[in-house]
């Protein structure tokens, strides 16, 4: 085993888990003629987890994976799995398997001769391999449909049989490619929920690849989120979702608000901002800040309370005035858009806890409110 360099500094703010590193990455980049598709990532993937990385469409997140499963070698860096760097080592010689979003199915065979495909071509035989086969099957809850052809399946159907027959030749590392990215919204929440009992039944890697925000927050122990080739932060659903490190963060999970803003003091555990139109505006001190510093502040649409003109805001909350512009009701909450001076806008999502009769009221004038612990400080509002 190689020494492992230090955290990348996104990497660095994850908690440490005590699993083994079962997917190293040090210093990986990868070039297309004169484009940088992965820039010197380093990233760290422990046993047993089920780790996604997310980012928009062109972000270099399927060419990490392809240099994983050994398809794209990188120019630069390593690539280990357990412990063994795998930079030239052809992909059948990897103890990887990868899951596409096409499936990738032998349109002529059986269910069933999908599945034994590969644990056929590691030697395994007779009732061993009617063994496998059959735990495999039923794992993916499909034992009933083993003769069936894929043509004869729905898409969900047939992306259970793409797991199956790459979980049946028993990698230690399965890498999906937005293996659901094909499927309707409804197939695929079922599917995020079989494949989270799945993962936890058999206890191997996933490595997964997605643009769809909700579905890494559902899914995964740790997310990587990527931009433009480079790691923006890497952490737990909550980390990345509560505490956005950037900027970029906190505007592609979720809707967030930002405000920039500049630092007015500090009082305390507080750092305290003034910005157009804002009454109070102060987040929790993380590290050193200084008087007139620009920042950029975020806060969760849920986390924003209105109140009309006579209502007060609990002591010590941040305070904003501003006039509504939209309401859009959806249901299991309403949106409120607020447009505050200076030209901006926020969003508060009120949840719909008792029958409403009146959405709300455009062109009425508010105050948004909230505890001053949801607030995040981001990036310099300069970068």
């Amino acid at each position: 085993m190689t020494d492992q360099p230090g955290f990348h500094p996104a990497e660095g703010a994850t908690p440490d888990t005590f699993a083994p590193v079962e997917v190293g990455l040090y210093g990986v980049s990868k070039r297309f003629a004169d484009q940088t598709a992965v820039d010197d990532i380093t990233l760290r993937v422990h046993e047993g987890e089920f780790f996604s990385v997310l980012g928009p469409s062109g972000c270099g997140k399927t060419t990490l994976l392809r240099m994983v499963a050994g398809f794209e070698r990188p120019d630069a860096g390593r690539i280990e799995l357990d412990g063994v760097d795998m930079v030239g080592v052809p992909p059948y010689r990897r103890d990887v398997n990868t899951v596409f979003q096409s499936y990738a199915l032998f349109p002529h065979m059986s269910v069933w001769d999908n599945v034994a495909y590969g644990v056929k071509r590691k030697g395994v035989k007779s009732d061993r391999l009617r063994k496998t086969v059959g735990e495999h099957l039923e794992l993916v809850r499909l034992s009933q449909f083993a003769k069936r052809r894929p043509a004869q399946l729905s898409g969900g159907q047939q992306q259970r049989v793409a797991i199956a027959r790459a979980l049946a030749a028993g990698p230690r590392l399965l890498l999906l490619d937005e293996p659901l990215g094909a499927l309707d919204a409804v197939l695929r929440k079922e599917l995020q929920m079989e494949l989270m009992r799945i993962q936890r039944e058999v206890g191997t890697t996933f490595l997964y690849v997605t643009h769809d925000q909700e579905e890494a927050l559902v899914l995964s122990h740790r997310i990587a989120v990527m931009n433009a080739g480079k790691l923006e932060q890497v952490g737990y659903p909550e980390d990345v979702y509560e505490r956005p490190a950037t900027r970029f963060v906190a505007g592609f999970i979720g809707t967030s608000n930002i405000l920039d803003a500049e630092v007015s003091g500090v009082d305390g555990r507080w750092v305290e901002l003034s910005a157009p139109g804002v009454t109070r505006l102060r987040a929790v001190l993380h590290g050193e800040v200084r008087h007139g510093q620009r920042v950029a502040a975020t806060v969760r649409p849920e986390k924003v309370h209105l109140y009309d003109q006579a209502g007060e805001p609990p002591s010590g909350w941040c305070v904003l005035n501003g006039m509504v512009r939209d309401v859009v009701y959806t249901g299991v909450s309403t949106q409120y858009v607020v447009d505050v001076p200076g030209g901006g806008e926020l969003v508060a999502f009120v949840q719909n806890t008792r029958r409403v009769d009146d959405a709300g009221a455009p062109g009425q004038p508010v105050r948004m409110a909230w505890d001053p612990d949801f607030t995040v400080l981001l990036e310099s509002a300069d970068d």
